[in-house]
């Protein structure tokens, strides 16, 4: 059976009950407090402190230190009066239990209630993070959208700026064809009138007829290299059309990536920020989706002589040599080569 203390202290103002209670050397992890509005006890083997109190107490806010082998409580009051004793007096077996039971009681019924509030505020807290959440992917998910939304706007008029330029620029070459062998033509009338009027002198016979053979010598060669040049362009632009993209693996790509021009000039970029590998790709790229397109290989090649692979360089400038089909007799592929060596500084 436990051993009563009766050796304890208290005092008290109007607001507050002071109660000090000896440990007697047992240690203060074994002392268990349980306190009420009307019930404080400390059970600490093998001793019991118990007090039935003499007007309710604020439980809530009232507290206990431990320290010196001694347990300091700090009792508020609900009314601010001043107590005749710190235990009710006239309290008989009967009545005790019954201030326990309805003590332990209480304390079960805070603690419940706690224990509900606590679970209410942690949902309360997982439910506003969840719509903080939500909200933040919400608008991660927004500001993607519009991201890729304006990325296909700029992207689509990029194409079309691109289309109307490349419509205007052969617009511009056709147009200065044309222009050429007009004016070819009108030179080849005005020839043909001074021949024929030299023919009607006949002062100057012999002289006149090596001239007038000469003459019409240039000018029927500059002609025919008129008429090849504009042959020779008109295949180029054939070439560019016959574009191959049903190759599988280039099924992925962008529209824009589908178009030997883009990659040949996103090939030049690189060239120009001697990035050669990432343009040797570009230019392989785009041989493989039109491989009748001469500059292709031609820089490709310039940018295996940056590399020093020269047997490449010198295969691919043969390869734009037969493409182009140009009257180069006197200049041979590895000359050719040499001269872009020259060219380019290696």
């Amino acid at each position: 059976m436990p051993l009563q203390i009766s050796d304890y202290s208290w005092q008290q103002t109007k607001t507050a009950v002071f109660v000090s209670l000896p440990l007697r050397g047992v240690c203060v992890r074994d002392a268990d407090v349980f306190c009420t509005e009307n019930y404080l006890k400390v059970n600490f083997p093998p001793f019991l402190f118990e007090v039935f109190l003499y007007a309710p107490i604020d439980d809530a806010s009232s507290k206990a230190k431990i320290g010196n082998d001694t347990i300091v409580f700090t009792l508020y009051k609900k009314e601010a009066t001043m107590w005749e004793t710190l235990s009710v007096s006239g309290v008989d077996k009967e009545m005790m239990q019954k201030i326990r039971e309805k003590s332990i009681l209480q304390a079960q019924e805070k603690a419940k209630e706690a224990m509900e509030a606590k679970a209410a505020a942690k949902r309360e807290d997982q439910k506003y993070a969840l719509n903080v959440m939500m909200k933040i992917e919400e608008e991660e998910r927004k500001k993607i959208e519009d991201m890729k939304e304006n990325e296909r706007i700029k992207a689509t008029k990029e194409l079309e700026a691109w289309k109307e330029h490349q419509r205007k620029a052969e617009e511009q070459k056709r147009i200065q064809r044309k222009e050429k062998l007009c004016q070819q033509e009108k030179q080849i009338e005005e020839e043909r009138k001074k021949l024929k009027h030299k023919s009607l002198t006949g002062n100057l016979a012999s002289r006149n007829l090596a001239i007038k053979a000469r003459t019409f010598l240039r000018i029927c060669m500059r002609k025919s290299h008129i008429f090849w040049f504009a042959e020779w362009l008109h295949k180029q632009a054939e070439a560019r059309r016959a574009t191959n993209t049903d190759i599988p693996e280039l099924c992925d790509l962008k529209e824009e990536e589908k178009n030997p021009e883009w990659l040949k000039d996103k090939g030049n970029k690189l060239f120009a920020t001697e990035n050669y590998l990432a343009a040797i790709n570009a230019y392989n790229l785009a041989i493989r989706l039109n491989n009748k397109i001469p500059l292709l290989y031609l820089n490709r090649a310039a940018c295996h002589l940056k590399l020093k692979n020269l047997h490449k360089a010198i295969e691919d400038s043969s390869k734009a040599y037969r493409i182009m089909k140009l009257h180069l007799r006197l200049i041979h592929p590895t000359k050719l080569c040499k001269m872009m060596l020259r060219r380019f500084g290696i």
